[in-house]
C-alpha cells in the first residue's frame, strides 16, 4: 500500500483540488466552485497526497462564528477510498479547529455513516442561540445558509443531512 500525507494546501494545490471537486459537481454531489473562489479560501484547505505528491483528498475548515466552524469540500479520489484518507483529513481540519478556538463543527453531507464515525450527529432545525442566528442570517456564504437551513438553498441540498459534532466532547 503506498503512503500518504496530509499537509496545509498551498496555492500550487488549488488546480488539482479543483480537479478533484469536479466529477463531484458532474454527478451533483458537491457544489461547484470557480478557481478564484479556490484560491481565496486556500488557506482553509488540507490536502492529501500521496509518496509521488499527487493530491488524493482534501478538505476545508470554514469558520462560521466564535464557536462553529464547517467541514467542507471533503473529497478523496476514488482509488484512495477506504483507506483512511478521509479520516486524515478530518482529524487535521479538527486539529485546526481546536487551535482556532472553534468548539463545534458542522457538515452537510451525504455520507452521513462516514460522519457518525467521526463523533458527528444529526442536527434539527436550531443549534444557535437566536442573537447568533441574527447575526449569521447576514452572512452572503452559502455554506452559512445551508447551516441555518434557509429556504434559498435548499434545492441545492436535497437528500443531504446536517450534521454537528462537539469538539472535546
Amino acid at each position: 500500500m503506498s503512503s500518504y500525507t496530509v499537509r496545509p494546501a498551498r496555492t500550487g494545490d488549488v488546480r488539482a483540488i479543483r480537479d478533484l471537486l469536479e466529477p463531484f459537481v458532474q454527478r451533483r454531489i458537491l457544489l461547484g466552485k470557480d478557481l478564484v473562489v479556490l484560491y481565496e479560501a486556500v488557506q482553509e484547505f488540507v490536502v492529501a497526497e500521496d509518496a509521488g505528491g499527487q493530491i488524493i483528498g482534501c478538505g476545508a475548515l470554514h469558520v462560521m462564528w466564535e464557536d462553529l466552524a464547517e467541514v467542507r469540500t471533503l473529497i478523496v479520489a476514488d482509488g484512495w477510498l477506504h483507506r483512511g484518507v478521509g479520516r486524515l483529513i478530518v482529524d487535521a481540519l479538527e486539529d485546526r479547529a481546536t487551535t482556532l478556538g472553534v468548539r463545534r463543527l458542522f457538515c452537510l453531507t451525504f455520507e452521513v455513516g462516514f460522519f457518525e464515525r467521526r463523533g458527528f450527529a444529526p442536527i434539527g432545525e436550531q443549534v444557535v442561540d437566536p442573537d447568533v442566528y441574527s447575526q449569521l442570517i447576514r452572512s452572503p456564504d452559502e455554506g452559512v445558509a445551508e447551516f441555518l437551513d434557509l429556504a434559498h438553498v435548499k434545492p441545492n441540498t436535497l437528500g443531504n443531512t446536517r450534521m454537528l459534532k462537539t469538539l472535546g466532547a
